[in-house]
């Protein structure tokens, strides 16, 4: 039997890169995006396009219900790929804008597992996958919101995988560094006159979206999926940084390097 996947986030970047390759492993790929014209042009490429606003609790119910439908309640892998980014001083972020932040990262993720989780359950197999970010790992100046929301990923998606032991359900977190995705020109920012940007030395090591797909395959495929997949070197190494130096030392190379 074809095993179904539903992958957010799918009208550019990683959700579309993953649902092209994933389709062609010989997955059934529901692929989500929240506008109409991106769930069209999914479907001329051979995709099952599904609307989805992960911010409105409505949109997730329906969608909820409609993969549930087209799967006949047998629904074998989730990639929670989609989010938007908040970028600015947290002294200039309203209480509304950190909401919304969350509840696309975090809130409207947790809905549609919570939905979805019926239809994954009872068939005893598997995978919830989580696109976090090097921001779940370490947080810097100007993208606190963003990195809250992502360490709130890394936290749901630690309890969810421990919650699930022995159902034959794996959680695992996809953890990339800088990625060339549309995300950059799409993150919304709280002081327009004074943007935050990523610092010159990151473009060294900016990968291209393909960049994941070895860890996306190994975690929906793998008998043993880890728990994390670093995607990039600056994802690696901060990982480790984390891990060894005193918080001080850290927070002076991020304040430096932001």
């Amino acid at each position: 039997m074809q095993k179904a996947v539903l992958i957010t986030g799918c009208s550019s970047g990683i959700g579309l890169i993953a649902a092209q390759d994933l389709h062609q492993r010989g997955f059934r790929v529901l692929a989500a995006c929240r506008r109409p014209q991106d769930v069209a042009r999914m479907a001329q490429q051979g995709l099952e396009g599904i609307l989805l606003d992960l911010d409105d609790d409505r949109s997730v119910e329906q969608a909820a219900a409609q993969i549930i439908e087209l799967t006949g309640n047998r629904l074998y892998g989730l990639f929670n790929n989609a989010g938007f980014g908040l970028y600015g001083p947290l002294q200039t972020i309203t209480r509304r804008q950190m909401e919304q932040q969350f509840s696309s990262n975090l809130f409207g993720t947790h809905q549609l597992t919570r939905l979805l989780l019926p239809a994954m359950l009872p068939h005893g197999e598997g995978r919830i996958i989580q696109t976090s970010s090097v921001m779940g790992l370490v947080a810097t100046p100007g993208r606190g919101a963003y990195a809250a929301s992502k360490f709130a990923l890394e936290a749901w998606s630690d309890a969810l995988r421990m919650e699930l032991h022995g159902s034959g359900l794996h959680v695992s977190l996809i953890e990339p560094g800088p990625i060339s995705t549309r995300f950059t020109d799409n993150v919304n920012q709280s002081e327009a006159a004074h943007p935050v940007t990523n610092p010159g030395i990151a473009r060294r090591f900016t990968l291209p979206p393909e960049a994941i797909l070895p860890k996306l395959r190994h975690a929906l495929e793998s008998s043993r999926p880890r728990l994390r997949y670093p995607v990039t070197l600056v994802a690696h190494s901060l990982s480790i940084l984390r891990r060894l130096l005193p918080g001080r030392c850290l927070d002076v190379i991020l304040r430096t390097r932001s």
